[in-house]
């Protein structure tokens, strides 16, 4: 599906009922019609209260959710198309209490949809490099309770910030949470994330040392002062990581806090696609896998 911008009115012509999104998916999955996985056959008809295809050939159901974030839902699809919407619009996000009222649905299963988006948004972009010059710093967000401040700060988990500088602008962004700032932690982190060879800026933080194995690493001993003007963009993105923390559950516990962080980079890194997300959200939902949950 392409990416269309779509407002919520239109979004909600789009998909008005739990046939029209069934249809979706089977359009998705069949886009030159219908064929049983089972027997080769190409007609079937949809049960639309179990978003199911018997083959008329062999009677074999088929779901149109299978091998997509849906399957096994029990969750109308209408709500989960209109909520991709409401999450997706809302440049704050949207609290686990805030989608159990708007869709009607218990805290527990509005919960499960949003553990499911960011799992599945964390991992879109883990696939990602980020390459030519960028900015590498630790930081300290979030926590449930507040607490001492800075490096050794209690109750809040560390994190790795890495961010393109693109001149005028911030580039692509990723984030993740470790138990430790440590050479291991910094070494695993660059190597998956960061190509090789290629320029980043960090403060004289020790454990960043392993940086210069294999890439240009500029390090400076920063006052905590000026450390906005050394890294930029990486203060940029820790300043609004924090807002969005508070804008959504007013806190995080240490168990999802990577989730969270999922959800923020993805939207940071499509900031300018505004009006697409929905769509592209959409999109993510239908060609990954399916995410069981405990």
């Amino acid at each position: 599906m392409k990416a269309e911008a779509m407002s919520f009115f239109e979004w909600q012509i789009r998909f008005p009922s739990d046939e029209a999104c069934a249809q979706f998916l089977a359009e998705r999955r069949w886009p030159n019609g219908f064929i049983c996985p089972q027997c080769g056959h190409d007609k079937a008809h949809l049960i639309t209260l179990r978003s199911l295809y018997p083959c008329a050939g062999c009677r074999h159901p088929v779901s149109v959710t299978a091998g997509t974030i849906f399957h096994s839902t029990k969750v109308p699809l209408r709500k989960w198309f209109w909520a991709i919407d409401w999450i997706s619009s809302d440049k704050g996000g949207i609290s686990t209490l805030r989608l159990s009222k708007l869709l009607a649905i218990s805290w527990p299963t509005a919960h499960r949809m949003l553990r499911k988006w960011r799992l599945a948004m964390g991992h879109r972009d883990s696939l990602y490099w980020l390459s030519e010059w960028w900015e590498l710093d630790d930081a300290l967000v979030g926590g449930q309770r507040a607490g001492k401040r800075g490096r050794g700060a209690e109750r809040k988990p560390p994190i790795w910030v890495a961010c393109e500088d693109r001149g005028e602008r911030a580039g692509f962004l990723a984030m993740e949470a470790v138990s430790q700032v440590t050479h291991p932690h910094v070494a695993d982190f660059a190597q998956r994330r960061l190509r090789p060879q290629h320029t980043v800026f960090t403060d004289a933080l020790p454990a960043l040392g392993r940086l210069q194995d294999c890439h240009i690493h500029c390090p400076r001993v920063t006052p905590p002062e000026q450390a906005s003007q050394w890294l930029p963009w990486v203060h940029v993105a820790i300043a609004n990581l924090k807002r969005f923390i508070l804008g959504t559950d007013h806190g995080v516990s240490k168990a999802y806090w990577q989730a969270y962080l999922n959800e923020f980079y993805y939207r940071f890194n499509r900031r300018f696609w505004g009006p697409q997300l929905p769509s592209r959200l959409l999109n993510l939902c239908v060609d990954h896998a399916p995410i069981p949950l405990s």
